[in-house]
């Protein structure tokens, strides 16, 4: 009887086989469940120390961003090779691990006689970003030059990327780098050109783009950026104009830059060329009109952009609702919150505490109050410290202190921004003893080290309640330099509290900081002028004449009917400039009847 070859494959291989098919694109699934389901089988069938299928679990979890379970992983294999250990450094690396997790892999590697490959050492740059990853960097290029790695331009792509990232500290090694590669491609030119445009040399940057042998979109985009964030928009739109062809990101590049430089005309005008808006462009140009206080514009647009179909997401919600909140566009920011209750948006915990601060620094308080009672289990650190800023900066200090308290009761860990909010409650509302006990609380409760931002806050709440003496001695026994801020708040405590003497004290380290503010000298002045001082009134009064300073006008500004009205000290460009002072008069003569007398200086 002739049996076939089928018959005489054993029955757990037939199994393996149709396993490994089934795992074979678990590396692309980020599908939880899926993955745990997949993980079940394989250690079902035994397969947990297979060294094909052990680095696609990992991928696979990495992709879920369950880090722990793919280093669970990677230890239940008892002999990984270079493949493997590749698999779980990079995973550190695509989480966002802390350095150190993906180089203590590396190490434990070295350690077990495993050798790296060409992957290994770009995987571990991913790991590198920043300043302080300096070191690290500096460790790779020396095992690559020690091992001979530069065949693959990969990993010297790589490395030149890595130290264009550590910002200026990596240039010079990113350039030595880039000079001793023979053989580049347009990655190499690109990496270089960015780390360059990151480094703020754009002279070297431009220089390089015009020695390059070819160019792709990355290069003009790359170089266009920088200029845009350099602020030279005349040098952006001639790039611009040359450019054989443009995407996307350019037309945002040339967008934000020209928002960013006040020039809305010209970012109107592009925003309106662009023949494929996305989400990001629309974005940039509601940002911009928003930024600036443009009321009208900006809602024609986001009406604009509901026409055409679009649909926020987070991102968009999160910086129109930022514009919003820093130029007091309350309009436009309720607009949005209808329009996204209208269509039963799921708003992210990120979304709902931007709701927050922007309703808070608009001054709506029971809107912000609102969106924090309505989020349940989606409150973060971030959304209580949002509301507790915004009770506490319009003098509602108590109600910020009950908050901290109920923070505090259900489990949430403050951290050093829930402290600056706190201390400023405290500070408008005039809380001392209150905010002296949560200042020296942050150390001993909380195991939150105090830093220079903590000390001003606790100086201003010092300077503001009259205990100036406290404050001074605060202020020297602080474990780091005070800055101009710091020093300022406490000249103001002496003006208010009309202290000639620790004045000259403060004033004496400010103006060794900032030698040329005129607004510290204008300060210094009024406090002589308000002791009767006039002789030394008129010495600060030349002093400020020699420096050539001046002080910049404050302004105040308000939304009424969809326009952003903004004033400054003796601004009469509005038009209804006349009304508005009459009313002033007016407002002046009720309060001198109820005993008001205001302090005038010139």
């Amino acid at each position: 009887m002739h049996v076939s070859m089928a018959t005489r494959v054993p029955m757990w291989f037939s199994r393996r086989r149709l396993l490994e098919e089934k795992l074979s694109d678990l590396h692309r699934c980020n599908n939880l469940d899926l993955v745990k389901q997949s993980h079940a089988q394989i250690l079902k069938a035994h397969l947990h120390q297979d060294l094909y299928v052990a680095p696609k679990l990992i991928a696979a979890f990495s992709l879920c961003r369950h880090i722990a379970f793919a280093v669970s992983v990677f230890n239940q294999v008892t002999d990984p090779n270079t493949h493997l250990y590749n698999s779980i450094i990079r995973a550190h690396a695509h989480n966002n691990s802390h350095p150190s997790h993906a180089f203590a892999i590396f190490f434990d590697m070295q350690r077990n006689g495993v050798y790296p490959d060409n992957f290994t050492y770009p995987f571990l740059l991913k790991a590198c970003d920043g300043r302080s990853s300096f070191p690290l960097v500096q460790m790779i290029h020396a095992h690559v030059e020690k091992f001979g790695f530069y065949g693959d331009i990969f990993v010297p792509n790589s490395l030149i990327d890595s130290y264009s990232k550590c910002g200026s500290v990596g240039l010079d090694g990113a350039m030595k780098l880039f000079l001793k590669v023979k053989e580049r491609d347009i990655v190499t030119w690109n990496s270089m050109i960015g780390g360059l445009v990151k480094g703020g040399e754009l002279d070297d940057a431009c220089r390089l783009f015009d020695e390059m042998p070819e160019r792709d979109m990355v290069s003009w985009n790359t170089l266009l950026d920088g200029y845009a964030k350099a602020g030279e928009m005349n040098k952006a739109f001639e790039l611009f104009e040359k450019m054989p062809e443009r995407n996307i990101i350019s037309w945002s590049t040339m967008v934000w830059g020209y928002s960013k430089a006040g020039d809305m005309d010209m970012a109107r005008m592009l925003f309106d060329k662009c023949p494929a808006k996305n989400l990001v462009l629309w974005t940039t140009i509601i940002s911009g009109y928003a930024e600036k206080g443009i009321v009208k514009e900006a809602t024609a647009l986001y009406d604009k952009m509901e026409e055409a179909g679009l649909k926020p997401d987070d991102g968009f919600l999160i910086s129109i609702l930022a514009a919003c909140a820093e130029s007091g566009m309350l309009g436009l920011g309720k607009k949005i919150h209808a329009s996204i209750q209208r269509c039963r948006f799921r708003c992210s915990t990120k979304v709902l505490n931007a709701f927050i601060d922007m309703y808070a620094k608009c001054g709506c308080l029971d809107a912000a109050f609102g969106v924090f009672c309505g989020m349940m289990a989606k409150k973060d650190v971030v959304s209580w410290n949002s509301m507790i800023q915004g009770f506490g900066m319009h003098g509602n200090g108590e109600k910020a202190l009950e908050l901290f308290s109920r923070m505090v009761h259900e489990g949430f860990e403050p951290d050093k921004y829930t402290f600056i909010g706190l201390l400023c409650a405290c500070t408008h509302a005039g809380l001392v003893n209150e905010g002296r006990n949560y200042f020296y609380s942050m150390e001993k409760v909380y195991g939150i080290v105090p830093q220079v931002e903590h000390y001003g806050c606790m100086i201003d709440l010092l300077g503001r309640g009259g205990h100036l003496k406290e404050a001074f001695v605060l202020l020297r026994s602080m474990p780091v330099e005070p800055n101009a801020i710091v020093l300022g708040t406490l000249l103001g405590a002496c003006r208010m509290h009309n202290d000639v003497d620790l004045a000259r004290t403060v004033c004496d380290q400010l103006f060794r900081l900032v030698p040329s503010d005129p607004g510290n000298f204008s300060l210094l002045s009024n406090i002589y002028a308000q002791a009767g001082d006039w002789m030394n009134v008129a010495n600060v009064r030349l002093q400020i004449k020699s420096t050539g300073g001046q002080k910049p006008s404050g302004a105040s500004s308000i939304e009424v009917e969809e326009e952003v009205h903004e004033f400054t000290v003796f601004d009469q460009s509005h038009p209804k400039s006349d009304d508005i002072y009459k009313m002033i008069d007016r407002l002046v003569q009720d309060l001198r009847q109820v005993g008001y007398v205001p302090m005038i200086y010139q």
